[in-house]
């Protein structure tokens, strides 16, 4: 065992807390927090200590491999693999037009760096459509960031007097830094108060000092009330409105006139509790809100967005301690513009730049001319996380050519023309873009802590060789930046700009630019890193003062001490009055009209909460966040300590209802499917509501080939139908499904 303790980080979420850990051979022996990680603090919860069952599973892959006529792969040599890729790629683009390759994925919770590299290759192709993870989640919600101040916002929990999750349980879920603690302390604190709204009794519900129990699917009533008691009882912030928001009178006309008694009890909700809530935000000195899955993979969702984003700005919890910020980014993960685009052949919204994940299959399903016809996927798992499997299935099966780079076979793979096996997040340089905090915001490059599998490479290499052998830009295109790089971080930089502006073709495939020509002059084991060299000029031009006031003194400044920390930096240090200078709008003020939200907002007096029926009278949750859950990075079922089937969790009234017991098994029917699952009855769900965990269904080959799949996948049971109307995000936690008991068979 090595007895030196090396900085990493935890991939498992968006925080990507800071981890040290002692190896022995290519092994994880030992994981604690980090105390010098400048976000995490030493923070990390339980899931890190369990990642050698990612770096060492028995699902990786150790060789590009081909598909045969007969189904069956073979291995082959990465120069064969990268030649007949690339010349496939080329082949659909010249038959059809580039603009018919799609690219799905480029990163996971840790691993950004990587997908960075892909426009270099996808670009000379003309392939134009993208989508990943965020599609399913966050199109919504950056929808109307867009319009508001057009970026990304996040709460200041660690300070915030009023804390508000909606669809969110951050005990379990995390997404900020040291989540737990900061939860704690605001649990002990009498002069601060939680508000959950969520119709499960969450770890961080029981927490709460409000927990508005909304019916499923009711969350769009529930936070009209809260919005409208703000308004009707006069308790805005009418010196900040007046200030700095735009239409602000123009959305209070339209509450004026909700019923609000009448809305808490289609939300399940008590009114006094509700208006108590919501005099509580009133009164604090700061708010901080944050939503999440819970009501953006549900009905109502842009909406809800809007509406929850309402009850901090009407209060003027903006631009203070412990409100919510605007912050730096250094790798946007968003194009937050207000245009939405169309997708080629079912017209839905692109939001963001992503395609909605839901409607892929149908974008490929056709004999359109404009349809999708060979894909590339990386560090993604479509045909298991996006919704309805099956069509996802028949989809990829149809292309033209079908690419997958990953660590392990994963379900997607298993349908793909080649796999191409990458080096493990532990054995390159690597990093994540979800930089989100305010007013110190962090970034951090992990070193390797191993050298890449016998048979693997580094995203950024393959992405190179990609590019080699396309032949768009030739040796003497790069010779200047080569000798510009062999003279000093200064003369590169002079000269980079001065080749990019002379020679647009290097424009086309710059992430391929940087490697190739800075890249060489990094450590060897960081020349992966050398895209970050263009993204921190860009931070040191776009935020000069802050981050100068982060101690960097320009974008070389910057990318040097990138390098150099290998437990992460703090990239850039803002002032509170510097959110309204992150506004992108020219008068720099928050624009709330929406007319499309604000004729939602009207509809919801003639409408109610729930798609259920007589024939599906249940609510499906599918991919609850558990203690012992995952995304798909996760493949070995080893790892988990308990929950190892993925128990459906039902309400204590179904189940004496529908004669289920603890432990036993149920059919859960949906329209799209059917599975069985061990039963949990669980006090914690309300009548009507079940719930399956995220991260199961995957297939495991153990090392004596054996193949197992524990638990079920959700996406076996959703369909791609059920999607919001302006983001086309999936409605995962609300699926119309029934249960039903499954008989014990004894011996025969």
């Amino acid at each position: 065992m090595s007895g030196d303790w090396q900085p990493t980080a935890c991939i498992l979420c968006e925080c990507n807390c800071g981890i040290v850990v002692q190896t022995e051979g290519r092994h994880l022996a030992k994981i604690r927090g980090e105390k010098d990680h400048p976000a995490s603090q030493g923070y990390t919860c339980n899931k890190a200590l369990r990642l050698d069952h990612y770096q060492n599973t028995p699902s990786r892959l150790t060789s590009p491999l081909r598909r045969g006529a007969d189904g069956s792969y073979e291995e082959i040599d990465w120069d064969t693999a990268i030649a007949e890729i690339a010349a496939g790629f080329q082949r659909v683009a010249e038959d059809h037009g580039g603009d018919k390759i799609f690219y799905y994925g480029g990163g996971g919770q840790g691993n950004h760096l990587g997908g960075g590299y892909s426009s270099a290759f996808l670009r000379p192709l003309g392939s134009r459509y993208r989508s990943n993870a965020l599609a399913q989640e966050k199109t919504g919600e950056a929808w109307v960031d867009a319009h508001f101040y057009g970026g990304h916002t996040r709460g200041e929990f660690e300070h915030a007097e009023v804390s508000v999750f909606v669809g969110k349980n951050p005990w379990m879920s995390q997404s900020f830094p040291r989540a737990r603690t900061v939860l704690n302390d605001i649990a002990k604190d009498p002069g601060r108060s939680m508000i959950v709204i969520d119709p499960v009794v969450t770890d961080t519900a029981k927490m709460a000092d409000f927990h508005l129990r909304v019916k499923p699917g009711a969350d769009a009533w529930c936070l009209t009330a809260l919005a409208a008691v703000l308004v009707q009882e006069n308790l805005c912030d009418e010196t900040f409105l007046a200030d700095h928001v735009l239409g602000a009178d123009t959305v209070r006309e339209v509450l004026r006139d909700v019923p609000i008694d009448d809305y808490a009890e289609r939300s399940g909700v008590d009114g006094e509790l509700l208006r108590a809530a919501a005099r509580r935000i009133a009164a604090a000195d700061s708010v901080a809100v944050f939503e999440d899955l819970g009501v953006q993979q549900a009905p109502n969702s842009t909406l809800c967005s809007y509406l929850d984003k309402l009850l901090w700005i009407f209060t003027g919890n903006f631009a203070k301690k412990g409100g919510q910020h605007l912050h730096s980014t250094l790798g946007p993960l968003f194009n937050h513009s207000v245009g939405v685009g169309k997708t080629p052949v079912t017209g839905a919204p692109i939001v963001g730049g992503l395609v909605p994940s839901n409607v892929v299959p149908q974008e490929i399903l056709t004999d359109h001319p404009d349809r999708f016809r060979a894909m590339i996927v990386e560090s993604s798992n479509p045909a298991h996380s996006i919704a309805d499997s099956r069509a996802c299935r028949e989809a990829f099966e149809s292309l033209e050519l079908l690419v997958v780079i990953d660590v392990a076979m994963t379900e997607t793979a298993r349908l793909a023309h080649y796999v191409l096996p990458a080096a493990s997040q532990f054995e390159k340089p690597e990093a994540t873009f979800f930089n989100l905090e305010f007013p110190h915001n962090t970034f951090h490059l992990r070193h390797p802590l191993f050298e890449p599998l016998p048979g693997t490479l580094g995203e950024p290499e393959i992405w190179a060789r990609l590019v080699r052998a396309l032949g768009v830009v030739g040796a003497d295109d790069l010779r200047p930046l080569h000798e510009a790089a062999a003279q000093g971080r200064d003369a590169y930089t002079a000269a980079f700009f001065s080749e990019l502006a002379g020679n647009p073709v290097l424009g086309k495939v710059l992430p391929y630019v940087l490697y190739e020509t800075l890249g060489p002059t990094l450590p060897e084991h960081l020349k992966g890193a050398a895209a970050l060299w263009g993204l921190a000029q860009k931070a040191a031009l776009t935020y000069p003062d802050a981050v100068r006031r982060a101690g960097h003194a320009d974008g070389n400044a910057l990318f040097d001490a990138i390098l150099a920390g290998k437990s992460g930096i703090t990239f850039s240090v803002h002032e509170y009055a510097d959110d309204f200078a992150l506004i992108t709008h020219a008068d720099h003020k928050i624009h709330l009209e929406m007319p499309e939200m604000l004729d939602e907002i009207r509809a919801l007096r003639d409408t109610n909460p729930g798609l259920t029926t007589d024939e599906f009278p249940i609510v499906l949750s599918a991919g609850e966040r558990r203690a012992f859950t995952a995304n798909d990075i996760f493949r070995d079922p080893a790892w988990r300590k308990r929950d190892t089937d993925g128990a459906l969790r039902v309400s204590v009234e179904d189940a004496d209802a529908l004669g289920l017991v603890d432990g036993g098994t149920a059919r859960i029917v949906t329209a799209a499917g059917s599975a069985a699952a061990r039963v949990e009855v669980s006090a914690t769900m309300l009548p009507g509501h079940a719930a399956l965990p995220n991260g199961f269904g995957l297939d495991f080959v153990d090392t004596d080939g054996a193949t197992t799949v524990p638990g079920v996948a959700p996406n076996e049971l959703t369909s791609a139908d059920w999607r919001d109307a302006y983001a086309g995000t999936p409605w995962h936690k609300h699926v119309p499904a029934r249960i039903e008991k499954v008989l014990a068979v004894g011996p025969a």
